[in-house]
């Protein structure tokens, strides 16, 4: 049913599959974006330092960029990319504190053997880990994980130097498996491992943390490869620090604007769209029917659900809409550009695909079954060893009954508004829009109202 009755539907171009297609796939390039350019400019400043004089200061950007993002994880509390960025730092200062442009030294070549080993198993640890912040109770394991590294590499290039580390590191250094053959055949399948594990987590999961994981260890697989080629170790891995520090300030503006359970830009967003709007723009307020018997009769899970499939379905509108999550149950959508009539069908069509939508609910059923099982286990004392607990026929139909899936009906009510010579801020026609709300809300629900 629609408060506004059957108009003449928009222009095709606003609501198109193939509008959809394009937007969905810009997202997806925005998302990548960032990494894919910074990797393309190192690429390009590899060849050009190639060229240039030898006393080209491009050693120095790796302890300027990777303290950066040290900094920058540690200020915003992102415990992998700070993990990974004192990796990468530590991986430099041993590069810096071994190289030698006259010749190439035993601790040299046993640093970046080592940090071709060390390095992506770290990442690949990290990548493997969830996110748990800078502090937690475990972070002392990093702490001393980082210490052996650095003892172990420290002690393996000093091989030859002190009656401690001994020569004997000389010989393992030539084993197959070790021998930098311009990496380690170990290295390169923890990279392969590494760099598999984060293309399989951006899969799930496109955060900019995880895409520039991902890009960071590509960017330090380069660095390794090609060492020996000149500058191309300092500027790759300042393109892995420059990668970290982009992707932790985009999980920031990801965090502060979009709101995590839709996935839908956040209130915040949408106020600073507002702000660069043209003269002509409709506001749609949106709010789902009966919202708190959801939570009250099927527990805050089922409402989160609810919340997440009209989410879902407010970001494929078509009409050029943009979707937000308002607050709470309230959602908005943002029609730049059009009129309210131009707006009203994708609205209405909006309004019929929630209501037309089954939304299956198995979590209270489950947790009853499971309940019911407990319970019987408890009364037949199926908990000993070596009893069969005796078949409770009559339980049978209640469990199958308890595991039966429930069909829900989500409806949402709408009020739209658009700008106009009296309604002439923004502040007026989202006030309006939720007038028209509460009149869609009182008229019936289900239904959209201008």
């Amino acid at each position: 049913m629609s408060g506004f009755g059957d108009r003449t539907a928009c222009p095709q171009k606003h609501g198109s599959p193939t509008a959809s297609l394009n937007t969905r796939s810009l997202r997806t390039v925005e998302q990548f974006a960032a990494p894919a350019t910074v990797l393309v400019v190192a690429t390009v400043a590899s060849f050009i330092i190639a060229r240039a004089t030898p006393s080209a200061p491009i050693g120095v950007l790796p302890a300027v960029v990777l303290p950066m993002g040290v900094f920058l994880s540690l200020w915003f509390n992102r415990g992998r990319a700070f993990l990974a960025s004192v990796s990468l730092f530590l991986a430099y200062a041993g590069y810096a504190l071994t190289s030698n442009p006259e010749t190439e030294t035993f601790a040299h070549r046993a640093m970046l053997s080592g940090v071709a080993i060390l390095v992506p198993l770290n990442f690949t640890l990290i990548v493997y880990l969830r996110e748990r912040g800078i502090l937690h109770f475990r972070s002392y394991r990093w702490l001393l994980l980082f210490v052996g590294e650095l003892l172990l590499v420290a002690w393996v290039a000093s091989a030859g130097t002190n009656p401690l580390s001994g020569v004997a590191w000389h010989n393992v250094l030539d084993h197959w498996l070790l021998h930098p053959d311009p990496t380690p055949l170990l290295g390169r399948l923890l990279f392969a491992t590494g760099i598999a594990l984060a293309i399989g987590r951006v899969y799930e999961n496109r955060a900019p943390v995880e895409i520039g994981l991902a890009g960071a260890l590509l960017a330090f697989f380069i660095a390794c490869t090609w060492h020996g080629s000149p500058g191309i170790f300092p500027v790759f891995l300042t393109a892995a620090g420059i990668i970290l520090v982009l992707s932790v300030l985009q999980e920031s503006h990801r965090m502060a604007f979009r709101d995590e359970l839709t996935g839908l830009p956040g209130r915040r967003t949408l106020e600073e769209q507002l702000l660069g709007l043209g003269p002509v723009f409709t506001v749609a307020m949106v709010d789902v029917d009966h919202f708190k018997k959801f939570n009250d009769t099927h527990g805050h899970d089922v409402g989160d659900q609810v919340l997440r499939m009209v989410g879902a379905r407010l970001a494929e509108v078509g009409g050029g809409g943009r979707a937000y999550r308002y607050g709470g149950e309230e959602f908005s959508v943002l029609f730049p550009d059009i009129s309210i009539e131009e707006a009203l069908p994708h609205l209405d069509r909006l309004r019929t695909a929630i209501e037309n939508h089954a939304m299956v609910s198995r979590t209270r059923e489950r947790r009853q079954s499971k309940r019911d099982d407990e319970d019987r286990r408890a009364e037949t004392g199926s908990g000993n060893p070596g009893t069969s607990p005796p078949r409770d026929k009559a339980a049978q139909p209640r469990a199958a009954a308890s595991s039966r899936a429930k069909s829900l009906s989500v409806t949402v009510s709408i009020g739209v508004a658009e700008r106009n010579r009296r309604l002439h801020t923004s502040a007026m026609v989202i006030r309006t829009a939720d007038e028209a709300l509460y009149r869609a809300k009182k008229g019936g629900r289900n239904r959209v109202s201008r």
